[in-house]
């Protein structure tokens, strides 16, 4: 399937209307998954691979792409499936995640759904914990399962979570009238509590939402007392993909609502690869990092609660 990401410009049109693309593709079964095709950098027939020794179990080998090599995962294995079988008769999904590139290897790739956030459901009460699903939707008959790609990084490439000593005597010796309590909106549960646990190293309770309804709804109900945002909460740090709804509608809806209007929004998020400033101001966000450096964030956050504001430039 070339040229799935031809115009990435067309893609970017979809920002702040609630709506994306998924990739479908096959683990070897007859189960449908799905990825956000913003994440997506081409898919192509699995190259040759390279084994590396002491290599990650679910890393089937690192493969040269364009003069870059880059490793390859056994998606069905992360997902604690049997391992993909013929290989070389599979595909790689080439993407951009947390600020690196790697490919996920899958048996079949399917066709390019355009859908709305809102037929994006939550995974069905009662999955286990360790479930790797982040969502689920429906394209015509068939069930969609959509993966939690930070838990897959977590579990395969490892989630630091150390903070800079400087940044958290920073925080502590900080007198600031803003209040060290933020709100993170993530549908994933692995990336919410770290940003949680790294964020309370530096001394900031957090405020947790699943997705970008749920957040609205908690923004709201803490203005029900009269008193500004501002007293509550110094900033939202909102991620992009989630169910029901986006974090760019969620900006949206931010924007438009009194007493909430003039929140500070940062957008923490794994789509760094075509995430830029001009995007930021287009769905009406403040600012953005890309996922996951825990100094960045927390200095980031640190600079908004000591200063009340950053600009992003560049």
């Amino acid at each position: 399937m070339p040229g799935v990401l031809d115009s990435v410009d067309s893609r970017t049109q979809l920002a702040g209307t609630n709506r994306l693309e998924l990739l479908l593709f096959r683990l070897g079964g007859r189960q449908l998954y799905g990825i956000n095709v913003f994440k997506v950098q081409e898919v192509i027939r699995c190259p040759r691979l390279s084994r590396m020794p002491r290599s990650h179990e679910k890393v089937v080998g690192v493969a040269n792409l364009r003069n870059r090599t880059i490793p390859i995962m056994d998606l069905s294995l992360s997902i604690n499936n049997s391992a993909i079988k013929n290989v070389a008769e599979s595909f790689v999904i080439v993407t951009e995640y947390n600020r690196n590139i790697q490919g996920f290897l899958v048996k079949a790739v399917d066709r390019i759904a355009n859908m709305t956030w809102k037929e994006i459901l939550p995974p069905p009460k009662g999955s286990d914990v360790g479930s790797y699903l982040t969502a689920v939707t429906h394209v015509g008959d068939e069930l969609v399962e959509i993966i939690d790609v930070e838990k897959i990084f977590a579990d395969v490439m490892g989630m630091p979570e150390d903070v800079d000593e400087d940044l958290i005597r920073q925080a502590v010796g900080m007198d600031s009238g803003s209040p060290r309590r933020v709100m993170i909106v993530d549908d994933s549960s692995v990336a919410r509590n770290q940003m949680k646990r790294v964020l309370e190293k530096a001394g900031i309770e957090c405020l947790v939402a699943n997705d970008g309804q749920q957040g609205y709804e908690m923004l709201t109900n803490l203005i029900k007392d009269g008193a500004p945002l501002k007293e509550h909460i110094s900033m939202v740090i909102s991620d992009i993909e989630m169910p029901i709804m986006d974090g760019y509608t969620l900006t949206t809806q931010i924007r438009k609502t009194p007493g909430l209007e003039d929140a500070y929004i940062m957008l923490h998020t794994s789509l760094s690869g075509v995430f830029n400033t001009s995007m930021v101001k287009k769905v009406g966000a403040d600012y953005f990092v890309p996922k996951f450096k825990p100094d960045d964030l927390v200095s980031s956050v640190l600079s908004v609660i000591n200063k009340g504001y950053i600009e992003q430039t560049g």
